[in-house]
């Protein structure tokens, strides 16, 4: 080998050397980072003896990112749902304070129970109708929770949809990049990190699917087959509703046009914050408020009021407990929202300028019928009318079963019922959430462990690329000697 030969394989390994020690620099820089992958230079063998880094590569495994993609989506909507829940539970506050609507129920009876062995006393009267304001108001409460979930997960729907807008921008332009590395020979190891990080963004808010083409080109499908994603992002849209009552219908997510939340879309469902935060707003908190509005049902049926003549031909009509469909009954069907509007009847709540006794005595829906009254003479001990009602608040009724929280059963069980249908849906959605959780973990390790940087493994690689380095650098210093020695024997 000519000293030239020896010169030119020694510069060439200087250069490969330092640009594999710019790629393990790095490495090193972003060992911490959990998004970064491992990048290798490759160094082949040039013509002439010499060598040189053709290429940057990283470490990569197309079957782990999938399943961390489909990890991040499972636990970001498992911790939507979880956090809506936790919301719903406030309407039954702290056990120990008894002010869940079950709560109430039982303090209402107790104090009901008191008045039907004290009728003549008016401050016992007066405490049950208390009671009874406590109860409707403790359904009225409920439901404004209830719908102020639905209205938040509503506004998180569209926080949601403008988020997945953006990733899709973002991930256009970086997909651009890619697409246009192979003409320019640009290393694109760091815009394949990004683009895998803006995926698992994007994982967090709708399932995905992903398929990569030639020049590195990827498109994105939802994972029930729509397009997000294909050369240009498609346009998720969303029309948000400001406020919610009980009859509000929230709009769907639309994909180009197609529906991919609610029961307008196609056949399959998407995953995700986006299709949780649907589930929260027009399942779960719907059947939630179905429960709260059978109990208030309940309520005005089992104290109604009927036609006391030895010829009734008056309907019934709401007494201690009325409703906005009042003064008609709300019959056997089940009353979107009627917890939000059911109240204390004006007529026997003092605080209106209404008689207690009244709730002893019955005229409470029509104070100027005589029909509707049960105490007829007037009697101070008269407690009939107060067995019965306590009778009604323990007799088994039929429940609408879209509730979900029974068919038949007492107010006081039907309303325990619920009290334990959302207690189990917060358990089995935060058990689902802490081992999604756990999947995430685990399958965000598995890749890392396998695409990582791994620092001791870099540290090591860098010194052997010192070495080799030094080697080098000593050749040329060495070739530099002995052509100084040959030019001074030509020189003599």
């Amino acid at each position: 080998m000519s000293l030239t030969t020896g010169l030119n394989a020694a510069v060439s390994s200087l250069s490969a050397t330092a640009e594999q020690m710019s790629v393990v620099s790095r490495n090193v820089a972003r060992a911490g980072d959990s998004h970064a992958s491992r990048k290798t230079a490759n160094v082949i063998t040039a013509p002439g003896g010499g060598v040189r880094v053709v290429s940057v590569t990283r470490e990569a495994n197309q079957a782990l990112l999938e399943k961390m993609l489909g990890a991040t989506t499972d636990a970001s909507a498992q911790k939507a749902i979880v956090e809506a829940l936790d919301v719903l539970d406030q309407t039954n506050g702290d056990p120990q304070l008894d002010a869940s609507p079950a709560a109430r129920i039982a303090k209402f009876a107790s104090a009901l129970q008191l008045y039907a062995q004290s009728p003549q006393d008016d401050l016992v009267a007066r405490s049950a109708v208390s009671a009874a304001k406590d109860l409707a108001g403790a359904l009225n409460s409920a439901t404004q929770t209830v719908q102020q979930v639905r209205s938040q997960a509503d506004a998180d729907i569209a926080s949601s949809v403008s988020r997945l807008n953006d990733l899709l921008a973002q991930f256009e332009t970086v997909n651009d990049r890619i697409k246009l590395a192979p003409s320019r020979g640009a290393d694109i190891t760091d815009d394949l990190d990004q683009r895998d990080l803006i995926l698992a963004s994007i994982s967090e808010e709708i399932g995905i699917r992903t398929v990569t083409r030639a020049n590195g080109d990827m498109a994105i499908y939802t994972d029930n087959g729509l397009t997000l994603f294909d050369t240009h992002p498609r346009a998720v849209t969303f029309d948000a509703t400001s406020s919610y009552q009980p009859s509000t219908i929230g709009s769907p997510v639309l994909v180009d046009g197609v529906a991919v939340t609610g029961s307008t879309g196609p056949t399959g469902s998407v995953s995700g914050r986006i299709a949780a935060l649907t589930q929260v707003r027009d399942s779960i908190a719907v059947t939630y408020q179905s429960q709260l509005d059978e109990i208030a049902r309940g309520l005005v049926n089992a104290f109604a009021e009927s036609d006391q003549s030895a010829s009734p031909t008056l309907p019934d009509a709401p007494g201690l407990f009325t409703w906005s469909g009042g003064p008609a009954m709300p019959g056997a069907s089940l009353q979107p929202g009627m917890a939000g509007t059911i109240k204390v009847n004006a007529s026997v709540d003092p605080s209106q300028g209404g008689d207690a006794s009244r709730l002893r005595d019955g005229g409470i829906s029509n104070p100027g019928n005589p029909a509707y009254v049960y105490n007829a003479t007037g009697a101070a001990g008269y407690s009939d009318r107060l067995n019965q009602l306590l009778d009604g608040l323990d007799q088994q009724v039929n429940f609408d079963p879209a509730a979900a929280a029974g068919s038949k059963a007492s107010i006081a069980q039907f309303a325990s019922s619920s009290v334990a249908w959302l207690q189990g849906a917060r358990k089995t959605a935060s058990d689902n959430a802490q081992y999604k959780s756990t999947l995430l973990a685990r399958s965000s390790d598995a890749l890392s462990n396998a695409t990582g940087v791994n620092l001791d493994e870099e540290m090591t690689l860098l010194l052997e690329l010192e070495r080799s380095y030094q080697a080098s650098s000593k050749l040329v210093s060495t070739i530099d000697n002995m052509f100084g020695a040959l030019l001074a024997v030509a020189g003599r």
